[in-house]
């Protein structure tokens, strides 16, 4: 299913809800993709009435590294089938696309992280195939796919082990799997190799520091 025919399926009021509580703008280290961003967590996180920080709304240290990395080096997604996991705003699956990928999926258990996907992509003009949960307890493992992207999945336990158990399976395949993460207790550094480190400035709010140095690893 393609950006566009999905957004239906998501619901009108959280189409209203992503475009309302957002402004289109780009993350500092990713200014080629346009996003649609929120100017305050704990104002949006309230409107959404959720457990869980709305991680859609904006671009995060450890995804914005990813995207860096990929479109710095699109030899790594250029004609490949990528999958981009807890893809939250889009922004690493986008600039997948936009590096040339063959196909991409942007994978996310949240609705308006799908819408948000979506409206994103359009900002973009690539297209994104948006699904949902790939790595929960009840969904089937897919992987028909080259290349899978994580950009700061670590940040929980619960959802930490969940990711290793589908990135293990997927390396064990022989599919390609890159990690963005700002050092997350819940990182499994037995089985990354580090890429590159890049420095996110402008986090202040999500973070706790003004500037972030993220790293991109292979996992293995």
């Amino acid at each position: 299913m393609t950006s566009g025919e999905r957004s239906a399926t998501d619901g009108g009021d959280l189409d209203q809800q992503v475009t309302g509580w957002t402004a289109p703008g780009t993350a500092p280290l990713v200014g080629e993709v346009t996003l649609l961003l929120a100017d305050d967590i704990h104002r949006t996180w309230s409107r959404t009435d959720e457990e869980a920080p709305p991680f859609w709304a904006f671009a995060w240290a450890g995804g914005q590294a990813l995207a860096r990395h990929v479109l710095d080096h699109p030899e790594l997604v250029a004609g490949r089938r990528v999958l981009d996991l807890a893809a939250g705003s889009g922004i690493v699956a986008i600039a997948a696309a936009l590096a040339g990928a063959a196909h991409v999926v942007a994978s996310d258990s949240d609705a308006r992280a799908r819408v948000a996907a979506l409206r994103n992509a359009a900002l973009n003009d690539v297209t994104l195939d948006v699904v949902g949960d790939l790595v929960g307890e009840d969904a089937e493992l897919e992987l028909d796919v080259d290349v899978v992207l994580a950009g700061d999945v670590f940040y929980e336990q619960p959802m930490a082990r969940r990711m290793l158990e589908f990135l293990d399976e997927a390396a064990g395949v022989g599919v390609e799997v890159l990690v963005g993460d700002p050092g997350r207790e819940y990182l499994p550094r037995r089985r990354v190799t580090p890429l590159a480190t890049y420095d996110v400035p402008g986090t202040t709010d999500l973070e706790g520091r003004a500037v972030t140095p993220p790293r991109v690893h292979r996992f293995v």
